[in-house]
């Protein structure tokens, strides 16, 4: 390659095969807004369990974002064997707390490609890893066909295979199968099946092709069969010229828009320091935006606020010290469109700030 000829973007990547373990509790937001002291003092208890055994299996928390970890293991064999564990230890500590107040981790694990950034890594490895992990059952795990194949002779578990499912913005089907039944642990929550109304996102499937006559002549009516997350849907035949009508334009940023988001948040020059960056994310569910992490300086920043169904945002971070006392706030307003979300702001005393964030 001549020297003036630019060096690919892809030189500079470096890329691995990994196990990618990707978990987070579900109803989240709905058990901080009901008692929030009580519900981070179990997650904390959950995740110090968590963390040693992601330990003791060899593998590596690369990430973390509110109530999200992502881990990354060698062997798919270790990660599902720790996933397993993990559901069975959080088991038996869930079961002194009372049903509606439950913290229940759902895990999804891929074995995939990834592109490495520092510490973190990223690409449709981790992000098929957060398709599946949103696809299980509170308590459950779910797994991608190429964990499957690499674990089914090794470990005893029982498998239901899900078929191959279409994941939001992965542009495969992935087949996907739920673990049953863990030896020694008894058997785990999985998806119901199809025709029991709580399936997670199937792929579209042409049930039936209908021939009615008519006076006169005859059409042709066509029944697709589509299974949301929370409850099956049929939609009912129409006669082509009806089919053909175009749809409703969606409101801008409309859509499924939960999801993990990260970053560069940039300060803008105060009266005693320069501008600067770094990096910050947030999860976002069910309208809730929350997002923690501890900077270089030992002080936390704290991401919360909300996202309207048209996109908008309205974000306050805050920093706190050590021993939880509130330092800065700023609040930010902003939007999500296509997967970016892009926020400015300003602190009480007029410092700038601003977030650029894409989803996971």
């Amino acid at each position: 390659m001549s020297e003036n000829q630019p060096t690919p973007p892809s030189a500079n990547l470096e890329r691995r095969l990994a196990t990618i373990l990707s978990a987070d509790v579900a109803g989240y937001s709905r058990l901080m807004a009901e008692d929030e002291e009580q519900t981070l003092r179990v997650f904390r208890g959950h995740a110090e369990v968590f963390r040693s055994l992601v330990a003791m299996h060899k593998g590596r928390i690369f990430n973390t974002a509110g109530d999200a970890i992502l881990a990354e293991f060698a062997s798919a064999v270790e990660a599902v064997r720790c996933a397993t564990e993990i559901q069975a230890a959080l088991h038996t500590r869930n079961d002194q707390i009372a049903e509606s107040r439950r913290v229940q981790f759902r895990i999804g694990v891929n074995l995939g490609d990834v592109m490495v950034h520092g510490d973190d890594l990223m690409g449709d490895g981790v992000n098929v890893a957060a398709r599946l992990q949103a696809a299980a059952e509170p308590g459950g795990v779910s797994i991608s066909g190429s964990v499957y194949d690499q674990i089914r002779n090794k470990l005893s578990l029982s498998f239901r295979s899900l078929g191959e499912q279409t994941y939001k913005n992965i542009p495969q089907p992935v087949r996907t199968f739920s673990i049953a039944e863990v030896e020694g642990h008894g058997a785990l929550p999985t998806p119901k099946p199809a025709h029991g109304g709580g399936a997670r996102p199937a792929t579209w499937v042409v049930a039936a092709v209908l021939l009615i006559a008519l006076a006169g002549g005859a059409y042709w009516g066509y029944v697709q069969f589509q299974h949301p997350r929370g409850g099956g849907q049929v939609a009912r035949a129409t006669p082509p010229a009806a089919a053909a009508a175009p749809a409703a334009a969606p409101a801008a940023g409309a859509g499924d828009i939960d999801g993990v988001y990260a970053g560069e948040v940039c300060y803008g020059p105060g009266s005693k320091d320069q501008a600067r960056c770094f990096r910050g994310q947030a999860k976002i569910e069910n309208g809730h935006i929350e997002g923690r992490h501890t900077g270089s300086s030992g002080n936390s920043v704290i991401y919360s606020g909300e996202v309207k169904p048209t996109g908008e945002v309205r974000i306050e971070l805050h920093t706190e010290n050590g021993e939880g006392a509130r330092l800065t706030t700023a609040d930010l307003t902003g939007s999500i469109r296509d997967g970016v979300l892009e926020a400015k702001g300003a602190f009480r005393n007029g410092r700038t700030a601003e977030i650029n964030w894409q989803r996971r």
